[in-house]
């Protein structure tokens, strides 16, 4: 507060001059004028905490230059100043925006404090804004947690689309978070104040999934004692999450192509039409081009849902990105348990790098969620993974996938799983494998397994 800028404007000499001396001395920095045209060209020329302005001016006068100081910085404070302490002169200066009104002759520590309130109130202001702006930057994006070109690219691509109303197709394998980018362009659309609602298409029978989707009247079917509304029905102006859209049946989808198409819905058991404003955002770890070419999934939905495509990345993929997650979850969990714990053991850390995860993020929040309930002390340690991580030469990395694996690939893959069955010991691996240790080692060896 100390480093405020205060305008003064005063037209009377000694009443400027103090107030600007007794301003300055409490380290303000101030700019005092004679007048209200002076003024303006001091507003012109860049923004004030405070406003200090005699209310009596010729030509222009002090509410004139409430008025254009409001006009021009709707947050800075104005303090009128006038010896003729009128109500209704204070009235009108409030109504336009005036923090308070200061009667000469007015006391020095009244006028300090007054000055003080006035501009605790402008800071509160501002970090409220800055807290909003903070909030709105990081809107829909706060868990898409990474640096690496394929997390950067797809976050871009979120920013570009999310204004859009254009339905979005997510593809991801399991646990990759493709509800989370789902949100994230939900909270950076148009419809952000209105609702985001998800739902699995695979987790319900047919019939649920209908009730769930388009709601139903009363009497549709046994045990349908009221009118229920859908959740396409129960997000006008939102989105809708399907997830898994791929095991949807081939009649919901049906159903769905036609809200898509006509921005209307009929509940189940009803027939008349309610028109619904909803987006919709789907995502699936399947395969829909090839559902479409075995006839299991409609190619006109196809279209419609994949108007943008957007690809979520496995973790394999994005392994750079592993140290950052633990942290985030090192943290999010230390806090939940309220345990001290800063640190991840290089040794955890390699053996997270070299792992598969085959489960992408859903598997690593897992893991470093039992990792920091383990934990005693500030460092999660070996101790703390789950007893496959701790087998003497634990690795597995992921490979390209490939219709089918080679036999070089065959033997390394059966060799790794056989070296930790028998906790890294070669002896014991090489007697299950039905060879010597020695053509065990040269294996090992060929294979880059660390043999040596």
């Amino acid at each position: 507060m100390k480093s405020a800028r205060i305008l003064i404007v005063e037209d009377e000499p000694i009443a400027r001059e103090n107030l600007d001396h007794v301003l300055r001395k409490e380290g303000y920095i101030t700019m005092a004028v004679e007048s209200g045209q002076e003024a303006f060209k001091a507003l012109e020329k860049g923004e004030f905490d405070l406003v200090m302005t005699d209310l009596r001016m010729q030509q222009v006068d002090g509410l004139q230059v409430l008025e254009r100081t409001k006009e021009l910085f709707p947050d800075t404070e104005v303090i009128m100043i006038t010896g003729y302490a009128t109500v209704s002169s204070a009235v009108e200066a409030m109504q336009k925006g005036a923090y308070h009104y200061l009667a000469k002759p007015y006391k020095i520590e009244e006028m300090r404090i007054l000055v003080r309130k006035a501009l605790e109130k402008r800071w509160l202001r501002q970090e409220v804004v800055d807290l909003k702006r903070q909030v709105e930057s990081q809107k829909g994006l706060p868990l898409l947690i990474g640096k690496t070109p394929q997390i950067e690219a797809l976050k871009s691509t979120i920013q570009q689309i999310a204004p859009t109303d254009a339905t979005v197709l997510i593809l991801g394998e399991t646990g990759t978070g493709k509800e989370l980018v789902a949100k994230a362009i939900h909270h950076l659309s148009l419809r952000a104040e209105k609702r985001f609602l998800a739902i699995n298409c695979g987790a319900f029978t047919e019939e649920l999934l209908a009730s769930e989707l388009f709601g139903h009247e009363r009497g549709a079917f046994t045990g349908a004692r009221a009118v229920k509304k859908g959740l396409l029905e129960s997000a006008p102006g939102g989105s809708i999450f399907l997830d898994e859209i791929g095991d949807m049946p081939l009649s919901m989808q049906v159903k769905l192509l036609r809200v898509l198409q006509e921005k209307s819905l009929i509940r189940v058991g009803g027939t008349n039409e309610i028109p619904v404003d909803i987006r919709i955002l789907a995502a699936t770890n399947k395969d829909l081009k090839g559902q479409v070419e075995r006839g299991t999934f409609r190619q006109d939905l196809y279209y419609r849902i994949n108007v943008v495509t957007l690809y979520v990345p496995t973790l394999a993929e994005r392994r750079d990105d592993i140290p950052l997650l633990c942290q985030h979850f090192l943290q999010k969990f230390a806090a939940a348990q309220g345990k001290q714990i800063d640190r991840i053991a290089s040794e955890v850390m390699d053996r997270l790098m070299d792992y598969e995860f085959p489960g992408n993020i859903r598997e690593l929040e897992n893991i470093m969620e039992r990792a920091v309930t383990l934990a005693a002390g500030p460092v999660i340690e070996v101790s703390h993974l789950p007893k496959d991580f701790q087998q003497p030469g634990f690795q597995l990395q992921r490979r390209p996938k490939k219709e089918f694996a080679t036999l070089e690939e065959n033997e390394q893959e059966y060799i790794a799983y056989i070296l930790k069955q028998m906790n890294g010991n070669k002896t014991k691996a090489a007697e299950v494998l039905g060879i010597d240790r020695v053509s065990l080692w040269r294996k090992l060896k060929k294979l880059d397994m660390n043999g040596e």
